[in-house]
């Protein structure tokens, strides 16, 4: 299993990056190959300043080796080795009027002494986070990934629709990050599904992923903006870079793994403004964004 989602994380990141490079129009992806001590490396793919994204990536890992300390503690283990892969990306655009994205989609195996498989499961999602709010690109959003996740179970699209809502909350904010998606973890084989199930599955969000993003970047890339919308964007991409550093899980266990800081770091914008007090025009467009961000909507 980890050979075969591994192969596909592969493919998956060539279309994805290809893809991106064609809507942009001028920046390409620029490719980095690192390798970690421990065992592992991966393939990072930046692209910066391009007419349509200020600044993105599309990175792909695999880790293996003796599972950390910080680790053993989590999964209450005093040995193991562990082996983890995924595809990891966020896509800043350059307009205010389209928004960002992020998305990821893993696989995590842990062993025993003997090398058994003792624990597997697969973990992932996407969601979507705009400056300024159109109904019309959160609904087209949300019934991709509901769509996808239909195909399976039709339980699965308001259970992770709702765990994501839960878990890109910034608490100290009282916020959402953006207006959600799916996000699901430590999904294991079970009576009902499995392991394959949870494949075929995560791979079907995973190829929806294009269709989920791309139709809103093409509408809203040629918007004109304004100073002031600017401002917007880099005030709201500050809460993007707050969550990613205080509460997001993926950050943590690159950290923890002794993972390639540049990698890791990857999703964070790369202009941003922290204004004291900050507070929105009353009845303005930014306003109507913050409303919704107080309290998870349902979109379809």
């Amino acid at each position: 299993m980890k050979n075969k989602f591994y192969s596909y994380i592969e493919s998956l990141q060539d279309t994805i990056t290809s893809t991106l490079e064609k809507v942009d129009g001028k920046a390409t992806f620029q490719e980095d190959i690192w390798k970690r001590t421990e065992g592992g490396g991966g393939r990072t793919r930046v692209i910066e300043n391009g007419e349509v994204f200020e600044k993105g990536g599309v990175n792909i890992s695999k880790v293996f080796g003796e599972l950390p300390e910080p680790l053993r503690k989590q999964f209450g283990v005093k040995e193991g080795d562990f082996f983890a892969c995924g595809l990891s990306l966020v896509l800043h655009p350059k307009n205010p009027f389209v928004p960002t994205v992020h998305a990821n989609w893993r696989y995590f195996e842990m062993y025993d002494e003997a090398g058994n498989i003792v624990t597997q499961w697969f973990g992932g999602g996407q969601d979507l986070t705009p400056y300024y709010l159109f109904d019309e690109d959160a609904i087209h959003f949300h019934t991709v990934c509901k769509n996808a996740c239909d195909k399976h179970h039709s339980e699965f699209y308001p259970k992770f629709k709702e765990t994501c809502d839960n878990y890109f909350w910034n608490t100290h904010r009282n916020e959402a990050r953006g207006i959600g998606g799916l996000f699901f973890d430590y999904l294991k084989e079970t009576e009902d599904f499995s392991i394959e199930d949870r494949y075929n599955f995560v791979t079907e969000v995973g190829n929806s992923f294009l269709e989920s993003y791309v139709p809103i970047v093409e509408k809203r890339k040629d918007n004109s903006f304004s100073k002031k919308n600017k401002d917007w964007q880099e005030v709201r991409r500050g809460r993007y870079v707050e969550f990613n550093l205080v509460h997001d899980r993926g950050t943590l266990f690159g950290l923890k793994t002794n993972g390639r800081i540049e990698s890791i770091l990857m999703s964070l914008p790369p202009i941003v403004q922290w204004k004291y007090n900050h507070h929105p025009e009353e009845n303005s467009e930014e306003v109507k964004l913050i409303q919704v961000l107080k309290k998870p909507k349902v979109w379809i």
